[in-house]
């Protein structure tokens, strides 16, 4: 009986020293396979990361342009109109005057 118990405890040992070899080569697998994910997500953000600087650098021009077409068209209606132009400044700068003073 103890021949018994010794062969299949050697067995066991055996599959476990075995078992060993391949859980290094799995490590190495896995391993391998973070590395390339951690590449893939790094590419996939690095790309987002041009589009949406690409997107707010559209979005900057358009607002500039847009800031640009304000100010001339007003430059044109105080041009147009200089005396109602004035009376609507002051009026506005009265108002924020009273709301200022209020808090």
């Amino acid at each position: 009986m103890s021949r018994m118990s010794d062969t299949s405890t050697g067995g066991q040992q055996g599959s476990q020293q075995g078992g060993g070899g391949g859980a290094g080569s799995a490590t190495g697998q896995l391993r391998d396979k973070a590395a390339e994910m951690a590449g893939t997500v790094r590419d996939a953000a690095s790309q987002q990361y041009e589009n949406l600087r690409d997107t707010a650098e559209e979005y900057y021009e358009q607002g500039r342009q847009k800031a640009q077409e304000w100010q001339q068209s007003l430059e044109q209606y105080v041009q147009e109109q200089p005396i109602k132009s004035l009376l609507i400044a002051a009026g506005v700068g009265m108002l924020l005057g009273i709301i200022w003073k209020k808090s």
